[in-house]
């Protein structure tokens, strides 16, 4: 991977180019917010459970909350590219074409955090969950989110060439992020019980492994998937 100026430059044009459309139109922002807002109360509702065992499931159901509401990003960020015909202007551009990836992994990672950022709140309001406001839970999820979004963006790149795009990405994400969301969950779950560190490091080390291996695969990956 280039270090020159070029190619940091070319990485946040393409993640400002997002932000900023989105911020104006606000579509996907607000699709994964009442996504995720709708499967927080589902779960709220059929869980009528004691303290004590909502605090067992607050991480798994965190976790799926995310991942769907992650994958309808995914889905849409791509889609609007290939759409709009803007796909082949990026892939024309004179810059290494994984600068596009980066560029767009930023932006997804970023609607992701900020999706996370409003669902805790009301997941901690709905439930009486206060646990989960701690800096190890935080960083817990930005890892588990920076993984998640590392393949879903380049598998996103692959399915927005079919036309069941739709169905494709989750049939093609989920089984492969599956060790990232199970290290979250199991990393999450120590913090949120209140277990000493020494309990969840191991799920907090693969999680670290899992993130290096998936950025890596899909850097190395992405220009034979948007050559096809």
């Amino acid at each position: 991977m280039t270090s020159s100026p070029s190619f940091f430059k070319a990485v946040f044009a393409i993640a400002r180019k997002d932000l900023a459309t989105e911020f104006r139109s606000r579509e996907l922002i607000s699709a994964m917010l009442v996504f995720s807002m709708l499967v927080i109360l589902i779960f709220n509702f059929a869980l009528e459970l004691n303290p004590d065992a909502r605090r067992t499931v607050t991480a798994g159901v965190l976790w799926t909350t995310f991942a769907f509401a992650g994958t309808l990003g995914l889905n849409r960020s791509m889609a609007v590219e290939k759409d709009r015909g803007c796909m082949d202007g990026l892939l024309l551009a004179p810059v290494d074409r994984s600068a596009i990836f980066f560029g767009k992994a930023i932006s997804n990672l970023v609607f992701m955090l900020l999706v996370e950022m409003i669902v805790i709140p009301m997941y901690a309001m709905l439930y009486n969950e206060t646990r989960i406001f701690q800096l190890e839970f935080f960083g817990v999820l930005l890892l588990g989110s920076i993984g998640y979004i590392a393949v879903g963006t380049l598998l996103s790149a692959m399915s927005v060439q079919t036309r069941t795009r739709d169905v494709l990405l989750p049939i093609l994400l989920f089984p492969v992020a599956v060790p990232v969301l199970l290290a979250s969950v199991k990393a999450s779950g120590g913090i949120v019980a209140g277990l000493p560190f020494e309990d969840y490091v191991t799920p907090l080390n693969l999680l670290i492994v899992y993130d290096v291996i998936f950025l890596a695969g899909s850097y190395m990956s992405f220009d034979f998937v948007v050559e096809e």
